[in-house]
């Protein structure tokens, strides 16, 4: 399956929030009570992530949504 770049730049983004907050990836998931194969598959880009989810996880990285996305002009 081909990943999207626009997904695989958004699990960039939200990989380097997770880490600069001083989550594990398992941890995290944990903590927003997601399975940790899914949420290394949105890390990935591997997953179209739904807007809720990516609400919880803005919320529990103590960060606005838009903050997840990368720049506008660094998308496709």
């Amino acid at each position: 399956m081909d990943r999207h770049p626009n997904l695989v730049k958004l699990g960039a983004q939200i990989r380097v929030l997770r880490k600069a907050a001083g989550y594990s990836q398992e941890s995290f998931a944990y903590s927003i009570g997601m399975a940790r194969a899914y949420f290394g598959g949105v890390e990935r880009g591997d997953r179209n992530i739904a807007a809720l989810n990516l609400i919880k996880i803005a919320k529990a990285l103590n960060v606005e949504v838009g903050q997840l996305f990368p720049q506008g002009n660094e998308l496709q």
